[in-house]
């Protein structure tokens, strides 16, 4: 009933059945009923890799693995680290190791982002990675599909998967004609660009207050990638204001769109469909943290099976 899924993928089947979820198979999807909330994996296959596999139904798989790769959680514009707080608190209470990144320039409505460049994020990214003390999931959200993507051709080696949110591998520059200091948020336009749905009025009001200008350069600054090992570094995309299909539709029809340049040429995807805000962590956090904490279960025991050989 379940060979086209792999032996992973039955580990979830029989904890599954044992705690009475329905699961509904057929050629093409696999369905997961769970505590309320549908996880739905649409047909098809990743771009270059095996077939699309569903996220973790269960909260518990976590804690039953006594690995797990180190997590590093990135924000998009506008965000700190604080964007990430309740992901992180349910992915630590299940005994991952999370960090949680505040980018140059992204500190307070103060800082000077006069001198702040697109590499500086970058290599900001790049020390959380170099100072875990094993490969890393590093997941991205927003715009910083961009730096997180350049990252992963900085230390490919050192990244065990790469978790896109609501992204997608993008290669800058996202907007090279863009000319000012820096990127305010503009709630109105943000408002009528971005899907919103789920997002509290608390919640909308917390951005709004909290959130902080963008340095400019790092919308007209480019970057050279030059290392293909990126290209096989495992990558889950939960695709949220858009469907997955829609995101595989734009990166094959616009290969222009720089925010999604990256995805024909990984080797290896997992897509996500989790209908939901453009901000997912605050919107569906349980289901963030679940698929995050499930990637970073089975990174860190391939990780430690590699290293026992």
């Amino acid at each position: 009933m379940y060979d086209n899924y792999s032996v992973y993928d039955t580990v979830y089947v029989a904890l599954a059945q044992r705690r009475g979820v329905q699961l509904v198979t057929g050629d093409a999807a696999l369905r997961v009923v769970l505590a309320g909330f549908d996880w739905v994996v649409e047909p098809g296959h990743a771009i270059g890799g095996p077939p699309v596999h569903g996220p973790p139904a269960l909260d518990e798989t976590a804690k039953e693995s006594p690995m797990s790769a180190p997590i590093i959680l990135v924000p998009g514009f506008w965000l700190g680290a604080w964007a990430w707080d309740e992901v992180a608190e349910k992915l630590r209470a299940d005994g991952h190791d999370v960090t949680a990144l505040t980018l140059p320039g992204l500190e307070s409505a103060d800082a000077d982002r006069s001198s702040i460049h697109f590499a500086d994020h970058v290599e900001a990214i790049v020390r959380a990675i170099d100072a875990a003390d094993a490969p890393v999931v590093l997941a991205v959200h927003s715009a910083t599909g961009y730096s997180g993507y350049a990252a992963s051709d900085r230390v490919p080696e050192r990244i065990a998967a790469m978790v896109y949110v609501d992204t997608a591998p993008g290669k800058p520059p996202l907007d090279p004609d863009f000319a000012d200091v820096e990127k305010p948020l503009v709630w109105d336009d943000l408002a009528a660009e971005e899907n919103l749905d789920g997002l509290s009025e608390e919640q909308q009001t917390e951005f709004r207050e909290r959130a902080v200008p963008v340095p400019g350069a790092l919308l007209r600054e480019g970057y050279e990638f030059t290392n293909d090992a990126r290209l096989d570094i495992p990558s889950t995309i939960i695709a949220t204001g858009y469907s997955a299909a829609a995101y595989q539709k734009y990166a094959k029809e616009h290969p222009e769109w720089s925010f999604l340049a990256g995805i024909p040429e990984l080797h290896d995807i997992t897509w996500i469909d989790l209908p939901t805000s453009h901000w997912p962590m605050w919107s569906r956090p349980a289901e963030v943290a679940a698929i995050i904490g499930e990637v970073a279960t089975k990174a860190g025991a391939a990780h430690a099976a590699g290293a026992s050989r």
